[in-house]
């Protein structure tokens, strides 16, 4: 988490702080309600996109779940989809687009920026995992900048990888669709 301090500092350090970009407690409600419908789309599309993806020999077999079944194991996966969550929107979301909007650069390039960003540090799921996150930089890019807010896309991205990761767990060996 200590890409999000930096993050503070360089805020606070222009007489900014995170509430600038939407990272704080004023609309609790509303960021939850827009990031769980957002999650849903995003989480149903994005898997139905992977498993075709997989299929299709452009995806690589992402197990985000390699720890042992013990007490444990699903408290440090939610935890590490809170910490997903919130260092990739908070930097790549809010921080980043922020910061191009600042310096004059158009918004959709800055959501062209913002999304390459994304998708680039995904390929180690292959190239179905580029294009994945490509497009979900794109919506979420797009969203911040209406929205003024990365609350919301921490909320999504964090239910998104807690269902990925909780729910692998659950459904591996279980059922045939998932590799």
């Amino acid at each position: 988490m200590a890409p999000v301090g930096l993050v503070a500092y360089l805020l606070a350090r222009s007489g900014e702080s995170t509430r600038t970009i939407g990272v704080d407690r004023t609309q609790p409600g509303r960021d939850l309600l827009r990031g769980a419908v957002l999650a849903a789309v995003v989480g149903g599309t994005g898997l139905a996109f992977y498993l075709a993806a997989y299929r299709a020999g452009v995806n690589l077999d992402v197990v985000p779940d390699r720890l042992p079944d013990t007490w444990w194991r699903v408290p440090v996966l939610l935890l590490a989809a809170l910490q997903n969550g919130v260092l990739e929107e908070v930097i790549v979301s809010g921080y980043l687009l922020h910061r191009l909007a600042g310096l004059g650069v158009r918004p959709w390039r800055a959501v062209a920026v913002s999304a390459l960003l994304r998708g680039s540090y995904h390929l180690y799921q292959g190239f179905g995992g580029f294009v994945g996150n490509l497009a979900m930089g794109v919506l979420f890019g797009r969203l911040y900048q209406r929205w003024g807010r990365a609350m919301p896309l921490v909320v999504a991205h964090t239910l998104i990888d807690a269902v990925a990761f909780v729910g692998y767990g659950v459904l591996r060996g279980r059922v045939s669709w998932l590799p």
